[in-house]
């Protein structure tokens, strides 16, 4: 008996796989440095979880999801320790290469998902911008609700299995909520 419920509990946990990924996640980035570094840096990445979204509506590959991820935290990695400029100046840059593309191309003047997802980048990236500006106490606010709407963002495109992988939609939803929670508790308490 003890074996089977084992092994039920295991195959739910390998279903799961991208929330037990999130907690770990978020138990790694709220575990460390709790103060402005880690609230400036949360909000430099909220821009990178919607340049992931236009990328992939704009090249139409759900299965280049993963491969996103890895490369845009990669290049938002390299500009944090290069420094010359801002990770949320080069996310951007790279946001507005590909919407120039898809106008070009015709893409974004189409209804379809590039479209939804530029009006997603243009919201997450003025949230990330503003939280950044701001003085530290309402940044944070700001920041939070930035991850809690990419959070809720994920979780609609989880439902509509629409634009990433359904492994990373439930994965950033998870994280983003989690990520939230953190910064609202750290500022509360």
């Amino acid at each position: 008996m003890e074996r089977t419920s084992f092994s039920a509990f295991s195959a739910k946990l390998a279903r799961r796989w991208p929330t037990a990924l999130a907690v770990l996640s978020a138990v790694v980035i709220l575990g460390g440095d709790t103060g402005l570094g880690m609230v400036q840096g949360l909000g430099e990445v909220i821009p990178l979880l919607a340049l992931e979204y236009v990328l992939l509506a704009k090249i139409g590959r759900r299965g280049a999801t993963w491969p996103v991820v890895v490369a845009g935290s990669a290049v938002l990695t390299a500009a944090q320790v290069i420094g010359v400029v801002s990770p949320v100046v080069v996310l951007f840059a790279i946001a507005l290469a590909v919407l120039v593309w898809g106008a070009v191309d015709g893409q974004l003047r189409r209804p379809g998902a590039l479209r939804v997802q530029a009006w997603g980048m243009l919201g997450f990236g003025a949230l990330a911008v503003a939280g950044l500006a701001l003085e530290p106490a309402a940044g944070r606010w700001l920041i939070a609700a930035g991850w809690l709407a990419h959070g809720v963002w994920d979780f609609v495109h989880l439902k509509r299995d629409a634009v990433v992988s359904r492994s990373y939609a439930e994965w950033c939803g998870v994280l983003d909520v989690l990520v939230a929670t953190g910064l609202i508790v750290l500022t509360v308490f």
